[in-house]
């Protein structure tokens, strides 16, 4: 019943992530107060998605660590690049907007990478491994990017990131493999079947409280605001399929191109708004919170696109190995 269910919220993510986010924002009220609760569901994911993965996988990762360069180039030289160019085009002489648009781009993958990766089946420990290093490098390369666009350098909460991210992705990822280990991989088959449709009803709830939480930002809605969310909407949009297109052009496996699609396409948008909102004018965060609009479900999109072309390409190989 659980592996029935499982596959039906697979398929069904595609809706249920928008579905979530809309019902989010017109609940923000009752669902704001449960906010706390994003860690806790987070490391649940986590945790079940580590289930599938081991230490020696993660040493393959280490030692050849080219997806991972690739996937670092990508998160903050490219994108940020593009935002930018992006930025004085559409918003000429509008610095807070431009600003914005760089943060957006310049912040660290988003740590719901990892739950995307493991639904659609790719590399879990590259993926672990490119967001803990990101993360880890993000409080040296954050501020500093910044600087070069903002002109000022921008303080951040390093040690509240990092406890966050021990507890959200380090430990239960640790307690994941741990648990693959010592049972040669059979936790996978025993309880990572059960826990996974539990992991992607944690993935509904964490977009709708996240959603809750950004919803004063979106109370009026002009003609600016549309503006930039179009632009936000093209940048989001251009990270997962540039970062696809990079993969297929490398020749990356199907397995490394999932995971670059996702942890290319993603940020941390939680810690860019809290950046934009501590350090910056109103008018710098905007760009920033109009991203989680469309994150989730433009992963959503790639992730269905992403099985329809792989799908589609091992029944071409079969029809054109059986001839």
């Amino acid at each position: 019943m659980l592996k029935k269910m499982n596959h039906l919220l697979e398929r069904a993510m595609p809706v249920i992530t928008p579905a979530s986010l809309v019902i989010g924002v017109l609940l923000a009220d009752g669902f704001e107060a449960y906010a706390f609760l994003v860690p806790w569901i987070f490391a649940f994911m986590t945790f079940t998605g580590s289930l599938s993965s081991n230490f020696q996988a993660l040493t393959r990762v280490i030692s050849h660590p080219f997806s991972m360069f690739v996937a670092l180039f990508i998160l903050h030289i490219f994108m940020p690049l593009w935002a930018w160019v992006l930025g004085h085009v559409m918003f000429s002489g509008d610095m807070f907007t431009i600003t914005g648009l760089f943060l957006a781009a310049v912040i660290p993958t988003g740590i719901t990478s990892f739950i995307w990766v493991s639904i659609h089946k790719g590399n879990i420990p590259l993926a672990l491994t490119i967001i803990l290093i990101d993360t880890f490098l993000s409080p040296f390369i954050v501020p500093y990017s910044l600087s070069l666009v903002a002109g000022e350098k921008v303080h951040m909460d390093v040690w509240g990131m990092m406890q966050g991210l021990f507890f959200m992705v380090v430990l239960p990822s640790i307690l994941g493999m741990v648990l693959n280990q010592v049972t040669d991989g059979e936790v996978k088959d025993r309880l990572g079947v059960r826990l996974s449709p539990f992991s992607k009803i944690g993935l509904a709830a964490v977009v709708m409280l996240n959603s809750a939480v950004v919803a004063p930002y979106l109370s009026h809605i002009d003609k600016k605001i549309v503006s930039i969310a179009c632009v936000v909407f093209m940048l989001s949009f251009s990270g997962y399929l540039f970062s696809w297109l990079v993969g297929t052009w490398l020749k990356r496996g199907r397995e490394e191109i999932v995971v670059l699609t996702f942890t290319g396409g993603m940020r941390n948008i939680s810690a860019g708004a809290v950046l934009a909102v501590s350090y910056f004018p109103a008018a710098v965060a905007v760009p920033v919170v109009l991203g989680i609009l469309f994150q989730q479900v433009l992963a959503s999109f790639y992730g269905h696109m992403l099985h329809r072309y792989y799908h589609k390409s091992i029944q071409n190989n079969a029809i054109h190995g059986g001839m």
